[in-house]
């Protein structure tokens, strides 16, 4: 047997094997061989094994999960077997017994990596060290000191000049009003108003290049230690990005028929991104290449605790990334039958026509099915939508028409416009935040808390699009209130309240660790798929742009 391999019993029938490889990007999820390959994995992972002496729990921790592979393999006799595999390292280790290793040629990485790791932490260090100098800090404090205290002089001049004009203003009224005085005395008595206003403009020069004086002894100096402070931090990167491109450069990739190139070819325009070859299915591949073993399909799945962005779940699968993997595997496959991979469908919409609660002159209500689209897709198989149903219905309306949309999954309340003035107005209050809304969701586990709000910044994962994650530096600001309706049997119905209106908000805001910690029952993207996404629009209230009442409508959650 080669080594690594667990032999798959009992062994599969000829018609359950696939004739060709399944894709590792195919997005309805892996072939039923690898999924009951990764599903004997799952099962000692959750009996808290990885390996002997290495307890599944680590996951759990602080530094989180970890993605897992299988691939299914046919050995020269023909037998069918399993290769097990992890993401990157494992415990602070590339080696764990009973996975396949690392792709790197070590002799080289270990001429590469102590020095790489030695310099990268010394200047870590050096910046480090600058950063809390007390030069640097002393620099920084009293230059914040000073920009804080012109700000108070500042205001603090510009309040008592504004009260002297105020003052001149008033006497130069009473001046020119007076009937007493002679014409020399009001030419001396506006002479001297205007010689003040004078003054205070002269004392604003002086003050202002008393400032400009302080700056220039200060702020230089500060900016001086600012930019030595980002000499070193950009020092380290470029040293960094030389220690990657040759740890880079330890990577040969072999394909299925044999052959080997560097991996820096591999991204073409580019160097490859950090991880490049460390995923599971990648080091799956080389190591069935290697001895001869015939790939026959691979599974990927996560498991522990969910990454700080989000979008991942403990024994969910997920295909092979785009980022890291999509110029990689296309490679290494070469010489294999690939099958396509598998591109999502809605099925068939429930009914053929729309369901609609209210209609006037001016919008239309609907409760949108679970499994419509919103608006056709860009593929042109997917043209059945809200909005395609919505123009055959009113041929002459002006407009966008669809003032919002719901997901795909997602069932319950979306208002149209029937012109074009209309929509403006209702876009205007969505925008606003002037439109209430009110959700209805089944969690998947129990929800700590009866109410709360969730304040989760969310952007596109670009390497696994639509998924979106969370992100506090580039994310957009996502803002959802909850509260719990009914707790039933380790689910709990919650009520959601968004105040912002992002992709997939109320989707991560309950699956993220920091939002309700467990996904929307049904959710294929952040959680374990079900007959349905257990989401719907229930509540929706606004203006109506034409008589200026406020409109609310209620369509009770179908499940």
């Amino acid at each position: 047997m080669a080594p690594l391999v667990t032999l798959l019993e009992p062994a599969p029938r000829t018609e359950d094997v696939p004739t060709a490889f399944p894709s590792p990007f195919d997005a309805l999820g892996p072939h039923a061989l690898a999924r009951r390959a990764a599903e004997s994995l799952q099962a000692t992972l959750r009996e808290g094994v990885i390996a002997p002496g290495l307890s599944s729990r680590l996951l759990e921790g602080p530094d989180g999960g970890k993605m897992f592979g299988v691939l299914v393999v046919r050995q020269r006799d023909g037998s069918q077997g399993v290769l097990r595999a992890f993401s990157a390292m494992l415990a602070g280790r590339w080696d764990v017994p009973g996975f396949v290793p690392p792709l790197f040629d070590r002799e080289a990485r270990a001429r590469v990596e102590p020095v790489a790791e030695t310099t990268v932490k010394a200047l870590l260090a050096r910046a480090e060290a600058w950063s809390t100098s007390e030069e640097l800090l002393r620099l920084r404090a009293d230059d914040d000191a000073r920009q804080a205290r012109e700000a108070t002089e500042r205001e603090a001049l510009r309040q008592r000049h504004e009260d002297r004009r105020r003052q001149r203003h008033a006497r130069r009224a009473e001046v020119l009003a007076a009937t007493d005085l002679t014409e020399a005395t009001r030419a001396e008595a506006l002479h001297a108003l205007d010689q003040e206003s004078r003054g205070d403009k002269a004392e604003k020069r002086r003050w202002d290049a008393a400032q400009e004086q302080t700056r220039r002894d200060l702020a230089p100096r500060r900016a001086k230690a600012e930019r030595r402070l980002r000499a070193l931090d950009r020092l380290r990167r470029i040293v960094s990005r030389g220690f990657m491109k040759q740890l880079h450069d330890t990577y040969a990739i072999t394909n299925a028929r044999g052959e080997t190139r560097p991996l820096r070819t591999l991204y073409a325009g580019a160097e490859p991104p950090s991880g490049a070859g460390d995923c599971a299915g990648a080091k799956l591949l080389a190591h069935a290449f290697a001895h001869r073993l015939q790939p026959v399909a691979l599974a990927e799945f996560w498991w522990g605790t969910p990454p700080a962005s989000g979008g991942r779940i403990q024994g969910a699968f997920y295909p092979a990334c785009r980022d890291k993997c999509g110029p990689l595997l296309p490679f290494m496959l070469e010489g294999l039958e690939v099958s396509a991979p598998r591109l999502f469908v809605p099925p068939p919409a429930p009914t053929p026509e729309l369901s609609i609660i209210f209609e006037d002159a001016w919008l239309v209500i609907i409760d949108k099915p679970c499994g419509l689209l919103s608006v056709p897709g860009r593929d042109a198989a997917l043209t059945d939508s809200v909005l395609t149903r919505l123009r055959a219905r009113h041929p002459h309306a002006t407009g966008p028409l669809l003032v919002h949309r719901l997901d795909l999954d997602t069932s319950g309340l979306l208002v149209a416009a029937l012109d074009a003035r209309t929509h403006s107005a209702l876009q205007r209050q969505f925008l606003h935040r002037d439109v209430d809304k009110q959700y209805v969701a089944l969690i998947g586990g129990p929800v700590q808390g009866a109410s709360g709000t969730i304040t989760l910044p969310l952007r596109v994962d670009l390497d696994d699009r639509p998924r979106q994650i969370v992100d506090p530096v580039h994310g957009k600001p996502a803002v959802t209130d909850w509260r719990v309706l009914h707790r039933e049997a380790g689910r709990t119905r919650v009520a959601f309240h968004p105040r912002t209106g992002r992709t997939h908000q109320l989707r991560v805001h309950a699956a993220h660790p920091l939002g309700l910690g467990a996904p929307i029952v049904g959710d294929p993207l952040y959680g374990h798929a079900d007959r349905r996404l257990f989401l719907h629009a229930e509540v929706l209230s606004f203006v109506h742009p034409a008589t200026g009442e406020r409109v609310s409508f209620t369509r009770a959650a179908p499940f």
